[in-house]
């Protein structure tokens, strides 16, 4: 008995990119999250009312991109699991794995850049 074909736009390849966004979220994402959750220690040798404005506008960038990053970041890594798997959806699936890992990202690079307090 012979199986039903399969149609002849089927990418065979679309689980690669969203598999290594995947992949590498599980690493960059706890990451993120803990440097995230330690970054207000940088104003234990200032205080928060004595800190410079740079830094404490930092923080407040870290917050909020970790809040909204988040968010991003799972409709990202959704949307390429989940788009259709044919080849003319390769492009955006790729593009929607590579934005997921964007604010994570940018996360921990803003923590392992901030300014003096």
């Amino acid at each position: 008995m012979r199986g039903v074909p399969d149609p002849p736009d089927r990418d065979r390849r679309a689980w690669v990119a969203p598999t290594i966004a995947t992949v590498l979220l599980t690493v960059l994402e706890p990451v993120a999250l803990l440097a995230a959750g330690m970054s207000p220690m940088a104003t234990d040798s200032c205080g928060p009312d004595d800190c410079s404005q740079a830094l404490m506008a930092a923080l407040d960038t870290v917050l909020r991109g970790t809040v909204l990053g988040g968010a991003l970041t799972f409709c990202a890594w959704l949307t390429s699991w989940l788009l259709p798997w044919r080849t003319r959806w390769s492009v955006p699936r790729a593009w929607a794995a590579a934005l997921s890992l964007l604010p994570p990202l940018f996360i921990v690079l803003l923590v392992f850049h901030l300014p003096e307090g």
